[in-house]
């Protein structure tokens, strides 16, 4: 964690070299996150890429080295919203197709949950929106309610609740899913 922190130091000073290992090594953290928040790979990419290049120009901004990772999730989030709420806006005018695939989407989650083998981001997939990405945050990448809270400008209770509905909703899932195999 130092050597994190000492990077920041120095990409603070300006130093470019250090604040590219330290995106490289939030890198995975990022795709993460955004993938949790957002469905397409292209928005993905996107959101990523804003966030790098907002992070470098407000690098100044950042108060203490040891919540960097919090401060670039932060930006993240905020791009993954406008984008989200672009897209939004576009689907807004096409026909329903994307209910449709969100269905099918849905069922193959069920296939995989009957071979027993369920990976974390297909059950993500079975979680509501609101829920994603508080649940990609706190089991993927071991952020605290508090710090999770602060990020999405949320209430702690309210990311406890949704950690909470979400797992009682992702067991009543598999049971349902282990009723239907047998």
């Amino acid at each position: 964690m130092e050597k994190m922190e000492h990077l920041v130091q120095m990409a603070l000073k300006g130093d470019t070299d250090a604040f590219v290992k330290l995106i490289e090594n939030s890198q995975d953290t990022l795709k993460r996150v955004s993938f949790a928040w957002l469905k397409d790979e292209n928005d993905v990419a996107d959101a990523i890429q804003d966030t790098i290049l907002d992070a470098f120009a407000n690098i100044g901004q950042l108060r203490k080295a040891e919540y960097f990772k919090t401060w670039l999730v932060k930006i993240l989030i905020n791009n993954c919203t406008k984008i989200y709420r672009r897209n939004r806006k576009l689907l807004q005018f096409e026909v329903s197709a994307d209910r449709y695939q969100e269905e099918n989407w849905l069922g193959d989650v069920r296939e995989e949950a009957l071979g027993a083998k369920l990976e974390f981001f297909d059950l993500l997939k079975i979680l509501p929106e609101d829920s994603r990405v508080i649940f990609q945050m706190y089991f993927g990448e071991q952020f605290t309610i508090a710090e999770i809270a602060e990020i999405l400008h949320m209430k702690e209770n309210t990311v406890k609740s949704r950690i909470h509905r979400g797992k009682t909703q992702l067991r009543e899932q598999m049971e349902k899913e282990k009723r239907q195999a047998r």
